[in-house]
């Protein structure tokens, strides 16, 4: 059985905002350091970066596949209907899941790139939209 939290929806909604706004906030500093190129602002590009890919990985991704171990099983029993939503919900963890390995992929340039900050901009809004459309679907009964 999965976790209570995944099954009321202020919980569920509080993981939510948590992982986006922290999210949000690191790639608010990853811009705030890329723009005002202060001493040594490239490590810190660089280690701002990698804070927001841990941030991603142990939160965004850890939550997904917490919901897809049992939670969304458990869901498409109660309501057949939801097979169909909660398939394509999947398929928004697996682009959380490219887009990361896309970004880490290349970290091994020698500078925070536009594009590496476009693909931490795509997870940012995917996972707006992603949740929304989540809570929508699993308490709201589209």
């Amino acid at each position: 059985m999965s976790g209570p939290s995944l099954h009321k929806l202020d919980a569920h909604r509080s993981i939510h905002d948590g992982v986006v706004t922290e999210g949000r906030d690191l790639l608010n500093l990853l811009l705030k350091v890329r723009h005002e190129k202060l001493e040594d602002h490239e490590k810190h590009a660089r280690m701002t970066a990698e804070a927001l890919i841990e941030h991603w990985e142990t939160r965004l991704i850890a939550h997904a596949d917490s919901e897809e171990e049992e939670f969304y099983d458990e869901k498409i029993k109660e309501k057949p209907e939801l097979a169909t939503p909660l398939t394509m919900l999947k398929r928004d963890h697996e682009l959380f899941r490219t887009i990361i390995d896309e970004i880490k992929q290349k970290m091994n340039q020698e500078t925070i790139s536009d594009e590496m900050v476009d693909y931490f901009k795509a997870i940012y809004v995917l996972a707006k939209i992603h949740n929304q459309q989540e809570e929508g679907y699993l308490f709201n009964h589209h």
